[in-house]
């Protein structure tokens, strides 16, 4: 197990060697000049040229690319072209909102999708079967900026019970939460159902209801833990997933997190926040799949990594 996590950890460079590259080439590529941008609508040429030779986009793109690389290696990312701030302080103020929003929205689409899941699992082709799945196809179905939209015009225009913009306090998570994790919350309900509808067929399944067990203890002991090693491995995708699809419900909700900082990047052609913030997310999904992979061993101690 700790020689998969070492090199798991090791293979960690090349891929963000290839990323910071497509990310770079991208970022580049985007229509605008970001020194015009930055020197306002009415410099001059020359005004324009001595802020692009400031930002260091008067030099050939290999090597702003080895420049911004290596001192990436170094911790140091740069800094903002808008704010003139450090890239670093400008994303540490913004993570907690996300990391918060994005933990909050996970933990009850966890709890409400494994839920469903497993009691449409239980009562397969009944009706709570009918019912829930029918709720889990409208969660996928309905896009999050119109939910986000209609819930704030419910909750937070017609019946004034809950705001709207901020995250102050816990009131403000609620609709951007709920708007988040809908989609979530649906994946995991039918994820959940198929995996339960597979091992409740398996014969230890049948052997532990032949020795009288009680139906909870069947469900709950033997079933789920052997049916919970792909839906892991999708709340694992979904987590990271949440993280980097924050960015539209930061946009509906203006929420102060790093998916509006990404927005505000880009409008502003703002480089080295751009790029920095796509090899955040990148980053997190990696971490993510590798800790889904660790729990695997716990999960199911028959697993090994060879």
């Amino acid at each position: 197990m700790l020689n998969y996590f070492l090199k798991r950890l090791v293979g960690l460079l090349p891929t963000l060697l290839i990323v910071a590259i497509l990310v770079f080439m991208f970022v580049h590529m985007l229509p605008g000049d970001p020194a015009r941008l930055a020197a306002g609508p009415d410099a001059d040429e020359a005004t324009v040229q001595m802020v692009r030779k400031e930002l260091g986009l008067d030099q050939p793109l290999p090597t702003q690319f080895v420049q911004f690389f290596g001192r990436m290696l170094q911790g140091d990312f740069g800094t903002s072209m808008s704010t003139h701030r450090p890239v670093s302080a400008e994303i540490g103020e913004r993570f907690m909102p996300t990391l918060l929003l994005t933990f909050t929205s996970m933990v009850w689409s966890v709890i409400f999708g494994m839920g469903i899941g497993i009691i449409s699992a239980v009562y397969r082709n009944q009706w709570p079967d009918r019912l829930g799945m029918a709720i889990a196809v409208s969660g996928i179905s309905f896009p999050a900026f119109a939910l986000g939209m209609l819930l704030m015009q419910i909750f937070s225009v017609d019946l004034g019970w809950l705001p709207t913009v901020g995250a102050d306090t816990w009131k403000h998570y609620i609709l951007p939460s709920i708007t988040l994790g809908a989609a979530v919350a649906a994946v995991m309900a039918r994820f959940t159902r198929a995996s339960f509808v597979e091992v409740v067929s398996e014969d230890f399944v049948r052997t532990a209801r032949a020795k009288g067990l009680n139906e909870r203890v069947v469900i709950l002991k033997h079933c789920l833990r052997n049916a919970m090693i792909p839906v892991v491995t999708m709340m694992g995708l979904q987590f990271g997933f949440l993280l980097g699809g924050s960015i539209v419900v930061e946009a509906v909700f203006n929420w102060p997190g790093v998916g509006r900082l990404l927005v505000d990047a880009v409008n502003t052609r703002d480089y080295p926040l751009i790029q920095t913030l796509v090899l955040m997310f990148s980053l997190e999904f990696i971490l993510i799949n590798l800790v889904v992979d660790m729990l695997y061993g716990y999960i199911n101690p028959t697993i090994r990594y060879k």
